[in-house]
């Protein structure tokens, strides 16, 4: 029941400072497995002000999404992905996952300030108070989404089309004797990590830029789009 959940589990009911009260954090959280982890970094970050999207991996057991799915009931803040994807490692499905949870939360009533994505096996090591510190005395307005000017060990990644293929059912990608057109407008690939806190007005311009979608599009058959794809948008003039 919920009430056991909340009791048992310690889960934060109220702001812990006026600060935290008045800077939400929206939170992007893709799973596959290990549930009792799920439930041990949600416990850890969870607090009433935020709000936070939890992308289910559609090959996951049955039994695994009714148990998340049982857990986020019990919270007005929480909510699954309305788009859930097969998630293939390396794959685009992964950074599609992330913009599904980013439509719904530009979509929600809560008015958030930066949005963090996280994997099921992540553990926050500061306080949510410490996290909103460190945002706005360091990075107040700006994304942290660092990177560097694509390197020549990686260039293969998005020189090449990759392909999506099946061996003993299991999902993977692999390069295809295809070459790829140069990126869209002349942009400069980065690459860096495909973990992020990003501000609302950054997720909103990637949402409906032109320059933006074309690159998503360009991106789809490319070898971990995750790692190019922020930080290439982040280094754009303004």
């Amino acid at each position: 029941s919920c009430s056991t959940v909340l009791k048992t589990l310690h889960f934060i009911t109220r702001p812990l400072s006026e600060e935290e009260g008045n800077f939400s954090l929206a939170y992007i959280i893709t799973i596959h497995k290990e549930l009792e982890m799920f439930v041990r970094l949600l416990r850890a970050i969870y607090m009433p002000q935020n709000i936070y999207c939890i992308h289910i991996d559609e090959k996951s057991p049955r039994g695994y999404k009714t148990a998340v799915q049982n857990i986020v009931n019990c919270f007005e803040n929480i909510f699954i992905s309305s788009k859930r994807e097969h998630v293939v490692y390396a794959g685009f499905s992964r950074l599609q996952a992330d913009i599904n949870c980013m439509r719904d939360l530009v979509n929600s009533k809560v008015q958030w300030n930066y949005v963090i994505n996280l994997c099921g096996q992540d553990y926050p090591l500061k306080t949510n108070k410490e996290i909103i510190e460190y945002i706005k005395t360091k990075w107040n307005g700006k994304n942290i989404t660092p990177g560097i000017v694509q390197p020549l060990h990686v260039k293969h990644r998005t020189e090449v089309s990759y392909r999506e293929f099946v061996h003993s059912g299991v999902p993977y990608v692999y390069p295809a004797k295809v070459r790829k057109a140069q990126p869209p407008h002349n942009l400069t690939i980065y690459f860096g990590s495909a973990y992020y806190i990003l501000s609302k007005a950054f997720v909103e311009f990637t949402l409906s830029d032109a320059r933006a979608k074309a690159l998503l599009e360009w991106s789809r058959d490319t070898y971990s789009p995750d790692e190019h794809y922020w930080v290439t948008l982040n280094r754009l003039p303004g």
